[in-house]
């Protein structure tokens, strides 16, 4: 367990958490609505890119300077790159203490805060300011702590206890694809764009098979538009705790939802990590029960309709500025094929092409 405190005055300006993997939807937006806390509560994440502003125009920025910083291509939707430090810390809002919002730089977009001002929260004891806070509709509510301006402290409690793959794959602690109203999961949106960047490159361009069910409603559309058509030339398949072996050229393995390490296939197998909910739902389908009642049980062959199972209202798609972003940091992006996949999603705006 740690708490952040001011590298100023050393308030303490958080509860005691503990550090897990940064979600995949951090920088995702979704909707006009106000969306749930980015991080559980007790917990934390490091983001390893830089965030927030500054914000560089590309018109100021040449392709060395935007390899230096680790992107390869520019998507048109993208006007600027942020150059504030990289190291921000992500915590829940509820577990912030002692800070105090900065008037000045309170502007947003619609309903909240979004950060376009840079750190809008100061330590109530010193007036530093140490973080910001965002919380504006389709912005997943968070607050960034500034890493140059705290520092991370043990303190005494719970140690750490890094769960093993098998107790994971026992627990099967799951992320539903399908909300209420039939929206699809705006987690599972980005993390399949992540993956699918990945898969992509792992592809070198060739067609390939995917299992039907899920799997393929998430990923085997995108790929069908994207790849060349033709006879598969490799497979996608699920690897992981759990799972039977494969021989598939390329496997959807889970990332451990603390530690952020993929889960390691055996050779010749290429891993492509996936979000752990999204991967235990893939990997271990949660079949609906009926209701029972607390004393007795159904009548042989009844079968209850309430609640009715959850159906998505249309067909999934992958969150192109996610896919679009994640490639956009992986250098095969340089290859033309893979290039020209990527000018074609930045092309089609809201109309992707899967």
């Amino acid at each position: 367990m740690a708490v952040f405190v001011c590298a100023r005055c050393d308030a303490v300006l958080t509860a005691p958490v503990s550090e897990v993997a940064l979600p995949a939807h951090a920088h995702h937006s979704f909707g006009h609505d106000m969306l749930p806390p980015l991080m559980e509560p007790g917990t934390y994440a490091v983001d390893p890119e830089p965030h927030g502003p500054p914000w560089k125009p590309w018109s100021e920025i040449g392709e060395d300077e935007a390899a230096a910083r680790g992107v390869f291509a520019r998507a048109r939707r993208f006007h600027s790159l942020p150059c504030g430090a990289s190291g921000a810390v992500a915590v829940a809002p509820g577990d912030t203490r002692a800070m105090v919002l900065i008037p000045e730089r309170c502007d947003g977009y619609c309903l909240g805060l979004d950060g376009r001002d840079g750190p809008n929260l100061a330590c109530a004891r010193c007036g530093r300011p140490v973080a910001t806070r965002v919380d504006d509709c389709s912005l997943w509510q968070v607050v960034w702590l500034a890493p140059d301006a705290v520092r991370r402290l043990p303190v005494e409690g719970p140690a750490d206890r890094i769960l093993d793959w098998e107790t994971l794959a026992q627990e099967r602690r799951s992320t539903p694809p399908v909300e209420q109203l039939g929206y699809w999961n705006p987690q599972w949106e980005a993390a399949v764009g992540v993956a699918l960047a990945h898969v992509l490159v792992a592809s070198g361009g060739a067609p390939l098979a995917v299992p039907g069910g899920l799997l393929a409603d998430t990923f085997g559309r995108a790929l069908d538009a994207l790849l060349p058509k033709g006879p598969p030339a490799k497979r996608l398949a699920l690897a992981g705790p759990g799972l039977p072996g494969t021989d598939a050229d390329i496997v959807l393995v889970p990332l451990h939802p603390q530690t952020g390490q993929a889960w390691q296939p055996r050779p010749p197998s290429v891993g492509v990590p996936l979000a752990a909910g999204v991967w235990m739902h893939l990997a271990f389908p949660q079949e609906q029960v009926p209701p029972i009642p607390v004393t007795g049980g159904l009548p042989d062959g009844f079968l209850r309709d309430d609640p009715l199972p959850l159906r998505p209202q249309w067909l999934f798609r992958a969150d192109a500025r996610v896919l679009l972003g994640t490639l956009a940091r992986l250098p095969a992006v340089r290859e033309p094929w893979l290039r020209g996949i990527f000018d074609r999603v930045d092309g089609q705006g809201y109309a992707r092409p899967f």
